[in-house]
């Protein structure tokens, strides 16, 4: 491979003018870029349809400020195939990395995260299951990781004892166990085993939670499929 070149998956696309699409591309090595590329001529058609979702590409980009100037692009491997519910839960990887990865900010470890997820979408027979040891991972990743080992008060986390979670604190003991997450569904999470229905549950409010500060007040249009289904 030319070492001009960089992989790449296309998380965001939008027109930027008659002949240039505005692009937001995960890129191997790197992070989150913003691209533009220039889309005309008889080949117009052609590299619409290769700017696809889900699929690596091989791009020649330049420029030293925010916004990057794709110069060459050519596909690399093979698209993930994603139907169903499948490609729902892809939408949903794409926009939320694209919603919270900085841009432009170095986050090599991003990209090998998204593709293995990506890849278990066609894999993993529980799909809810990938998002939410993608979510995690991509929270701990980002600096917004959360301490599962340790409650607020130092102690280590206790399967006997029931905590609920407090931003900036942490977990605390509660004195009743109606309601909250257990020592063992704690462990379970930070182990990303969330094959326990009652774990994964529990495992989704948590992450919502931890997200919401970072998502601000505008909906992920992604969950919105799930919801009109």
């Amino acid at each position: 491979m030319d070492s001009d070149f960089y992989t790449a998956y296309l998380l965001h696309r939008r027109p930027f003018s008659d002949s240039q699409v505005m692009l937001d591309m995960l890129v191997e090595g790197v992070g989150q870029l913003r691209m533009l590329a220039r889309i005309s001529g008889r080949q117009a058609t052609k590299y619409k349809a290769q700017l696809q979702p889900f699929q690596t590409l091989l791009v020649n980009y330049t420029g030293r400020h925010d916004l990057k100037y794709i110069q060459r692009f050519e596909l690399h491997g093979t698209q993930s195939t994603l139907v169903g519910d499948q490609l729902y839960c892809g939408f949903y990887l794409n926009e939320l990395t694209n919603r919270i990865v900085p841009i432009n900010e170095p986050v090599e470890q991003v990209y090998q995260l998204y593709q293995t997820h990506l890849q278990q979408l066609n894999q993993h027979p529980n799909l809810q299951a990938v998002l939410r040891s993608y979510e995690f991972q991509l929270l701990e990743l980002l600096g917004y990781g959360v301490d599962f080992s340790f409650d607020a008060a130092g102690e280590p986390i206790s399967l006997k004892q029931t905590y609920s979670y407090f931003a900036e604190y942490g977990f605390v003991v509660q004195q009743q166990t109606g309601s909250g997450f257990s020592g063992a569904q704690l462990n379970a999470i930070a182990a990303h085993d969330f094959s326990a229905p009652d774990v994964l549950y529990m495992a989704k409010q948590l992450s919502r939670h931890l997200m919401k500060p970072l998502l601000g007040k505008k909906p992920l249009k992604s969950r919105e499929l799930f919801i009109s289904k």
